[in-house]
């Protein structure tokens, strides 16, 4: 079974500048636990999810370190520490947003897809052709194919 056949092709997305409380406004109000950033043409920028936004209630994850001869040494950690407080600070959907995102297109099997979800820890991904999004595909969109 394709992507393209059981893919939601009608995807609730926001836009960079929208204020992080807008982007929580749009989760809670379509009970959506993420959601695509677009660009003014409508290209996919990234995701936004209950993940993300939760830094904004946290605190940044502290790095591991050993101390030598009076200094510290950075082992782990540096990077995700510099991103929690990246999303920390943020005020827009754009500072808080992932920007790597995995995407698949319509053609793509469920069951890799599937995969691609299992082995990266992600809930959604969005559906992309010759540079635009088409769609999105969930983890719920392909349970509801095995309940058939």
């Amino acid at each position: 079974m394709k992507v393209k056949e059981i893919m939601r092709s009608d995807v609730i997305t926001v836009t960079k500048d929208m204020t992080i409380q807008e982007v929580a406004e749009v989760l809670v109000t379509h009970n959506i636990s993420g959601v695509p950033v677009v660009d003014e043409a409508g290209s996919l920028v990234g995701m936004v999810t209950e993940g993300d936004l939760l830094h904004k209630e946290s605190n940044p994850r502290i790095p591991k370190f050993f101390g030598l001869l009076g200094g510290l040494i950075y082992f782990g950690g540096v990077d995700q520490y510099k991103e929690d407080f990246k999303k920390l600070a943020a005020l827009k959907a754009a500072e808080i947003m992932t920007s790597k995102v995995i995407t698949v297109s319509g053609e793509e099997e469920v069951g890799q897809v599937a995969t691609l979800m299992i082995d990266n820890n992600i809930k959604r991904i969005p559906v992309v052709e010759n540079g635009k999004m088409i769609g999105i595909v969930s983890r719920a969109d392909i349970v509801k194919t095995l309940a058939k």
